[in-house]
Protein backbone atom coordinates (compact mmCIF):
# COMPACT_ATOMS: atom_id res chain seq x y z
CA UNK A 1 0.00 0.00 0.00
CA UNK A 2 1.48 3.64 -0.53
CA UNK A 3 1.69 5.88 2.26
CA UNK A 4 -0.68 8.87 1.72
CA UNK A 5 0.16 12.27 0.32
CA UNK A 6 2.50 14.13 2.61
CA UNK A 7 0.40 17.78 3.67
CA UNK A 8 2.90 19.59 5.46
CA UNK A 9 3.96 22.66 4.73
CA UNK A 10 7.84 21.88 4.40
CA UNK A 11 6.51 18.99 2.03
CA UNK A 12 4.85 21.30 -0.03
CA UNK A 13 7.28 23.21 -0.53
CA UNK A 14 9.48 20.56 -1.07
CA UNK A 15 8.00 18.83 -3.72
CA UNK A 16 7.09 22.63 -5.43
CA UNK A 17 10.75 23.26 -5.37
CA UNK A 18 12.18 19.61 -6.24
CA UNK A 19 9.86 18.65 -8.30
CA UNK A 20 9.34 21.68 -10.72
CA UNK A 21 12.86 21.90 -11.54
CA UNK A 22 14.38 18.65 -10.57
CA UNK A 23 15.99 20.64 -7.93
CA UNK A 24 18.52 18.29 -5.28
CA UNK A 25 19.27 19.48 -1.78
CA UNK A 26 22.62 18.17 0.15
CA UNK A 27 21.17 20.32 3.05
CA UNK A 28 18.23 20.84 4.78
CA UNK A 29 15.74 23.35 3.51
CA UNK A 30 15.38 26.71 4.39
CA UNK A 31 11.26 26.98 3.92
CA UNK A 32 9.74 30.53 5.19
CA UNK A 33 6.13 31.09 6.45
CA UNK A 34 3.91 30.98 3.60
CA UNK A 35 2.64 34.27 4.41
CA UNK A 36 5.92 35.85 3.79
CA UNK A 37 6.78 34.62 0.17
CA UNK A 38 10.01 36.09 -1.02
CA UNK A 39 9.91 37.88 -4.13
CA UNK A 40 11.50 36.36 -7.25
CA UNK A 41 14.85 37.63 -7.89
CA UNK A 42 14.94 39.54 -11.10
CA UNK A 43 17.89 37.93 -12.52
CA UNK A 44 18.80 36.77 -16.20
CA UNK A 45 18.69 32.80 -16.28
CA UNK A 46 20.72 31.45 -18.86
CA UNK A 47 19.65 29.54 -21.79
CA UNK A 48 21.80 25.98 -21.77
CA UNK A 49 25.23 25.67 -23.88
CA UNK A 50 25.28 25.96 -27.60
CA UNK A 51 25.80 22.29 -29.26
CA UNK A 52 28.89 21.55 -31.37
CA UNK A 53 28.24 20.99 -34.83
CA UNK A 54 26.67 17.59 -36.37
CA UNK A 55 24.15 17.72 -33.26
CA UNK A 56 20.82 19.96 -35.08
CA UNK A 57 21.75 23.56 -33.94
CA UNK A 58 21.98 26.23 -37.06
CA UNK A 59 25.51 26.65 -37.85
CA UNK A 60 25.45 30.50 -36.96
CA UNK A 61 25.21 30.06 -32.87
CA UNK A 62 27.89 27.96 -33.43
CA UNK A 63 31.27 29.78 -32.63
CA UNK A 64 34.02 29.08 -34.85
CA UNK A 65 37.65 28.11 -33.75
CA UNK A 66 40.48 30.53 -35.48
CA UNK A 67 42.17 28.38 -37.74
CA UNK A 68 44.45 29.01 -40.42
CA UNK A 69 42.83 29.86 -43.71
CA UNK A 70 42.56 27.06 -46.35
CA UNK A 71 44.22 28.25 -49.76
CA UNK A 72 41.08 27.92 -52.34
CA UNK A 73 41.48 26.66 -55.63
CA UNK A 74 39.43 29.52 -58.02
CA UNK A 75 36.87 27.56 -59.84
CA UNK A 76 36.37 29.25 -63.20
CA UNK A 77 33.95 29.37 -65.62
CA UNK A 78 33.52 27.97 -69.75
CA UNK A 79 34.72 31.88 -70.39
CA UNK A 80 37.66 31.29 -68.25
CA UNK A 81 36.11 34.31 -65.53
CA UNK A 82 36.24 33.68 -61.68
CA UNK A 83 33.00 32.38 -60.81
CA UNK A 84 30.99 33.87 -58.23
CA UNK A 85 30.27 32.36 -54.66
CA UNK A 86 26.67 31.82 -54.25
CA UNK A 87 25.07 34.20 -51.51
CA UNK A 88 25.19 32.61 -48.18
CA UNK A 89 21.53 31.20 -47.04
CA UNK A 90 20.09 32.98 -43.56
CA UNK A 91 18.34 30.47 -41.54
CA UNK A 92 14.72 30.61 -41.32
CA UNK A 93 12.99 32.44 -38.52
CA UNK A 94 9.61 33.50 -38.13
CA UNK A 95 8.37 36.50 -40.23
CA UNK A 96 6.48 37.52 -37.47
CA UNK A 97 5.94 37.22 -33.72
CA UNK A 98 3.72 34.26 -33.26
CA UNK A 99 -0.04 35.43 -32.06
CA UNK A 100 -0.86 33.36 -28.48
CA UNK A 101 -3.16 30.52 -30.36
CA UNK A 102 0.08 30.33 -32.89
CA UNK A 103 2.28 30.04 -29.85
CA UNK A 104 0.61 27.54 -28.22
CA UNK A 105 0.09 25.36 -30.96
CA UNK A 106 3.63 25.20 -31.68
CA UNK A 107 4.57 24.28 -28.34
CA UNK A 108 1.70 21.43 -28.49
CA UNK A 109 3.15 20.45 -31.88
CA UNK A 110 6.55 19.89 -30.40
CA UNK A 111 5.06 17.51 -27.16
CA UNK A 112 3.07 15.53 -29.16
CA UNK A 113 5.70 15.05 -31.68
CA UNK A 114 7.53 12.35 -29.52
CA UNK A 115 7.51 9.49 -27.32
CA UNK A 116 10.74 9.82 -25.36
CA UNK A 117 13.34 11.92 -24.66
CA UNK A 118 16.81 12.06 -22.86
CA UNK A 119 19.37 14.37 -22.47
CA UNK A 120 21.59 16.78 -20.44
CA UNK A 121 19.90 19.42 -17.86
CA UNK A 122 21.64 22.50 -15.95
CA UNK A 123 19.32 23.78 -12.61
CA UNK A 124 19.67 27.28 -11.36
CA UNK A 125 18.26 26.64 -7.63
CA UNK A 126 16.46 29.44 -5.99
CA UNK A 127 19.05 30.31 -3.70
CA UNK A 128 21.71 30.42 -7.19
CA UNK A 129 23.23 26.74 -6.36
CA UNK A 130 23.56 24.97 -9.95
CA UNK A 131 23.23 21.31 -10.39
CA UNK A 132 23.78 18.75 -13.38
CA UNK A 133 22.78 16.21 -14.43
CA UNK A 134 20.86 13.67 -17.00
CA UNK A 135 17.07 13.95 -18.15
CA UNK A 136 15.14 10.72 -19.21
CA UNK A 137 11.40 11.03 -20.19
CA UNK A 138 8.96 8.22 -21.83
CA UNK A 139 5.58 9.56 -22.36
CA UNK A 140 2.78 9.36 -20.73
CA UNK A 141 3.71 9.67 -17.37
CA UNK A 142 8.13 8.41 -17.21
CA UNK A 143 10.47 10.67 -15.71
CA UNK A 144 13.89 10.45 -14.07
CA UNK A 145 16.32 13.16 -13.06
CA UNK A 146 19.62 11.81 -12.61
CA UNK A 147 22.04 14.02 -10.94
CA UNK A 148 25.76 14.04 -10.91
CA UNK A 149 27.63 13.69 -7.46
CA UNK A 150 28.16 15.24 -5.18
CA UNK A 151 24.17 15.35 -5.19
CA UNK A 152 22.74 12.25 -3.60
CA UNK A 153 19.18 12.82 -4.62
CA UNK A 154 17.02 11.56 -7.67
CA UNK A 155 13.61 12.31 -8.82
CA UNK A 156 11.70 9.63 -10.57
CA UNK A 157 8.28 9.23 -12.36
CA UNK A 158 6.54 5.47 -13.13
CA UNK A 159 3.65 6.58 -14.94
CA UNK A 160 1.34 6.78 -11.48
CA UNK A 161 3.54 8.20 -8.46
CA UNK A 162 6.75 10.25 -8.60
CA UNK A 163 9.36 9.32 -6.04
CA UNK A 164 12.02 12.30 -4.09
CA UNK A 165 14.57 9.75 -3.36
CA UNK A 166 17.84 10.39 -1.34
CA UNK A 167 20.41 7.50 -2.09
CA UNK A 168 22.66 8.69 0.84
CA UNK A 169 19.85 8.31 3.78
CA UNK A 170 18.17 5.33 1.74
CA UNK A 171 14.86 7.87 2.33
CA UNK A 172 12.02 8.35 0.06
CA UNK A 173 8.89 10.34 -0.19
CA UNK A 174 5.85 9.60 -2.84
CA UNK A 175 4.16 11.90 -4.43
CA UNK A 176 1.02 11.93 -6.93
CA UNK A 177 1.90 12.51 -10.35
CA UNK A 178 -1.17 14.74 -11.00
CA UNK A 179 -0.08 17.45 -8.48
CA UNK A 180 3.29 18.87 -9.87
CA UNK A 181 4.09 21.09 -12.53
CA UNK A 182 5.92 18.99 -14.93
CA UNK A 183 2.69 17.53 -16.83
CA UNK A 184 3.90 19.74 -20.22
CA UNK A 185 6.26 16.92 -20.52
CA UNK A 186 4.42 13.67 -19.40
CA UNK A 187 1.17 13.81 -20.60
CA UNK A 188 0.47 11.32 -23.50
CA UNK A 189 -1.48 14.02 -25.49
CA UNK A 190 -0.35 17.55 -24.54
CA UNK A 191 -2.64 20.73 -24.58
CA UNK A 192 -1.81 23.61 -23.13
CA UNK A 193 -4.43 25.86 -23.72
CA UNK A 194 -6.94 23.24 -21.93
CA UNK A 195 -4.80 21.78 -19.74
CA UNK A 196 -3.18 25.33 -17.94
CA UNK A 197 -4.16 29.18 -18.42
CA UNK A 198 -1.70 30.86 -20.83
CA UNK A 199 -1.11 34.05 -19.38
CA UNK A 200 1.48 35.36 -21.71
CA UNK A 201 3.13 34.93 -25.20
CA UNK A 202 6.31 36.50 -26.06
CA UNK A 203 9.25 36.41 -28.76
CA UNK A 204 13.24 37.32 -28.69
CA UNK A 205 15.00 36.47 -31.67
CA UNK A 206 14.67 33.00 -32.02
CA UNK A 207 13.29 32.01 -28.64
CA UNK A 208 9.16 32.10 -28.21
CA UNK A 209 8.58 32.35 -24.29
CA UNK A 210 4.91 31.35 -23.17
CA UNK A 211 3.87 31.75 -19.81
CA UNK A 212 1.12 29.28 -18.13
CA UNK A 213 0.09 28.68 -14.85
CA UNK A 214 -1.00 25.25 -12.95
CA UNK A 215 -3.36 25.42 -10.14
CA UNK A 216 -3.75 21.87 -9.53
CA UNK A 217 0.17 21.40 -8.06
CA UNK A 218 1.20 20.89 -4.82
CA UNK A 219 0.38 23.91 -2.36
CA UNK A 220 -1.17 26.31 -4.81
CA UNK A 221 -0.48 27.70 -8.46
CA UNK A 222 2.85 27.16 -10.12
CA UNK A 223 3.78 29.77 -12.72
CA UNK A 224 6.20 28.42 -15.62
CA UNK A 225 7.82 29.88 -18.56
CA UNK A 226 8.68 27.62 -21.62
CA UNK A 227 11.52 28.99 -23.78
CA UNK A 228 11.06 27.42 -26.84
CA UNK A 229 13.92 27.54 -29.51
CA UNK A 230 12.21 28.49 -33.15
CA UNK A 231 15.21 27.64 -35.19
CA UNK A 232 16.52 24.67 -33.48
CA UNK A 233 12.80 23.11 -32.81
CA UNK A 234 13.88 22.38 -29.05
CA UNK A 235 12.31 22.80 -25.90
CA UNK A 236 15.28 24.94 -24.48
CA UNK A 237 14.87 26.03 -20.65
CA UNK A 238 11.81 25.77 -18.32
CA UNK A 239 11.29 28.22 -15.50
CA UNK A 240 8.33 27.47 -12.42
CA UNK A 241 7.62 30.67 -9.50
CA UNK A 242 6.32 27.90 -6.77
CA UNK A 243 3.32 28.47 -4.84
CA UNK A 244 5.73 30.32 -2.04
CA UNK A 245 7.27 32.55 -4.35
CA UNK A 246 10.78 30.64 -5.08
CA UNK A 247 12.35 31.00 -8.91
CA UNK A 248 14.00 27.54 -10.16
CA UNK A 249 15.18 27.07 -13.87
CA UNK A 250 16.01 24.21 -15.92
CA UNK A 251 17.96 24.35 -19.24
CA UNK A 252 17.92 21.42 -21.67
CA UNK A 253 20.62 20.66 -24.22
CA UNK A 254 21.88 17.66 -26.27
CA UNK A 255 18.64 16.50 -26.90
CA UNK A 256 17.80 12.86 -28.29
CA UNK A 257 14.45 12.48 -28.94
CA UNK A 258 14.83 8.76 -31.00
CA UNK A 259 16.60 7.19 -28.57
CA UNK A 260 14.95 4.61 -26.42
CA UNK A 261 15.43 4.99 -22.75
CA UNK A 262 16.71 1.65 -20.46
CA UNK A 263 13.23 1.17 -18.62
CA UNK A 264 15.16 0.60 -15.69
CA UNK A 265 15.39 4.45 -15.19
CA UNK A 266 11.91 4.27 -14.24
CA UNK A 267 11.33 1.91 -11.43
CA UNK A 268 10.01 2.99 -7.96
CA UNK A 269 10.72 0.95 -5.22
CA UNK A 270 7.76 1.31 -3.26
CA UNK A 271 9.37 -1.22 -0.64
CA UNK A 272 11.55 1.42 0.36
CA UNK A 273 8.56 3.35 1.98
CA UNK A 274 6.26 0.52 3.67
Amino acid sequence: MKPSLPTSAFAAAALALVLASGSAWSQPLDIRPATQPPAPKQRAIPLPPTRPPGLGMPRHDVAAAPTAAPVATPVVTANNEPQRPAPATKPSRPSAPLSKPEAVERLNAYFNGFATLQGDFIQFAADGRRFEGKIYVQRPGKMRFEYRPPVTMEVIADGTSVAIRDKKLATQDLYSIGQTPLKFLLKEHMDLARDSTVTGVSTKGDILSVKIEDRSTLGGTSKITLNFDLTANELRQWVVIDPQGYETSVSLYNLDTQRRPDQKNFVIDYQRVL
